[in-house]
């Protein structure tokens, strides 16, 4: 019997109920990827069972540390600092990308705005330019979420939007990407960012520039395999070399032709593009 095991942990005395199922944890932007993967690669694997859980990359790389998931999910590359703290532990880490993401940045749908170059972008998330009538838009202040520390989408964001710049200090951290569309949804003056998969029409997505102003794209995955959209970064699987005959078919079975069709009809941007 095949069993499958969604955000949702099972524990009695600190331990799994299912001790002998494989388990996934980390990023929310691989989240519905991974679940959606799980299901159909366990119709093949009947004897398969997966435990699949989000609270973000860093979640996913501390739980990969204290051995209480197999495979660690991340939306931005492991740190040097974590590399050395695996190392002095015992673990042989092992990365493999299993697809790109189109990172949108998004505003209330009833927002005039349609486009900002990076330069703005990096003005706006560092608390420069707090007012839409500044970047073309009405008499409205700028409120501005943004994902919390622990999460790759933040690093992510960082590295590239603001050039590693640090965010502004009055910036409003959710703990998920679901957070940050319903806060961007009941908020006139909202601005944030998510996963291509998660774009809903609660929300509107801006076309980004990063040639300052020269040619803009909006997010699809279309834009993000012809580089045109330029907000784009892998996405990553970690695991112990030592859990290697245990998460391996899965990790395969993503890389595999169907798997990346799959990457791609989820709204993620398959390896080879």
């Amino acid at each position: 019997m095949r069993k499958i095991f969604i955000s949702v942990l099972c524990v009695v005395c600190g331990a799994y109920l299912t001790v002998n199922a494989q388990r996934i944890k980390g990023s929310d932007t691989l989240l519905p990827l991974t679940q959606e993967l799980s299901e159909s690669y366990l119709n093949e694997e009947a004897s398969s069972e997966i435990v699949v859980t989000g609270g973000g990359t860093g979640v996913g790389l501390a739980a990969l540390m204290e051995n209480t998931t197999d495979i660690a999910m991340a939306s931005r590359q492991i740190k040097f600092g974590e590399k050395v703290k695996f190392a002095r532990a015992g673990f042989d880490i092992t990365e493999t990308i299993v697809a790109y993401d189109a990172l949108a940045v998004v505003v209330n749908p009833s927002n005039p705005v349609t486009r900002l170059t990076r330069e703005q972008l990096e003005n706006i998330f560092r608390g420069k330019i707090t007012n839409w009538k500044e970047v073309g838009g009405e008499d409205c202040k700028i409120v501005v979420y943004s994902r919390e520390t622990s999460s790759g989408t933040y690093e992510f964001f960082k590295e590239s939007v603001l050039h590693n710049k640090n965010y502004m200090s009055s910036i409003l951290s959710m703990p998920a990407t679901g957070a940050i569309i319903q806060s961007v949804r009941q908020t006139k003056g909202a601005i944030g960012y998510i996963g291509l998969a998660y774009l809903n029409p609660y929300v509107k997505a801006l076309a980004v520039s990063y040639d300052g102003g020269a040619h803009y794209a909006l997010p699809s995955v279309e834009n993000a395999m012809n580089g045109s959209y330029p907000i784009v970064r892998p996405l990553y699987y970690y695991y112990d070399v030592k859990k290697e005959s245990l998460v391996s078919p899965f990790v395969s079975y993503i890389c595999s032709e169907k798997g990346q069709q799959m990457v791609r009809e989820q709204g993620f941007v398959p390896l080879k593009h």
